[in-house]
């Protein structure tokens, strides 16, 4: 059984292999706009589509590019936190080592 698709249930999806619309006998000729190639409207739609699948895959770039830039500026501050923490505590021990020679020296 070979049966031919309808509007609301065409044979394919794909644009390129539908059969072309023929001109109804019902409307006098000259009715409706004159025919055109629509080859570049099927390759916009097909770029549009193509573009559109695409999209979520560019969020999930981005989002994990602004993730690593945030990982990398926890890191940094992590570093100068540790960095400074680590200062303090060797100015801490010069003092006591000024301290204990001055105490020697004062003895």
């Amino acid at each position: 059984m070979n049966t031919t698709g309808t509007i609301d249930r065409p044979l394919t999806h794909d644009p390129k292999k539908q059969a072309p619309m023929k001109p109804s006998t019902s409307e006098p000729a000259g009715s409706a706009t004159e025919d055109v190639t629509t080859t570049g409207a099927i390759d916009s739609r097909q770029n549009r589509t193509r573009e559109m699948q695409l999209i979520p895959e560019a969020l999930a770039r981005a989002h994990m590019h602004e993730r690593l830039h945030e990982a990398e500026r926890e890191r940094r501050a992590v570093r100068l936190a540790t960095a400074r923490r680590m200062q303090r505590r060797a100015e801490r021990a010069s003092m006591r080592a000024r301290r204990a020679l001055a105490m020697a020296v004062m003895q």
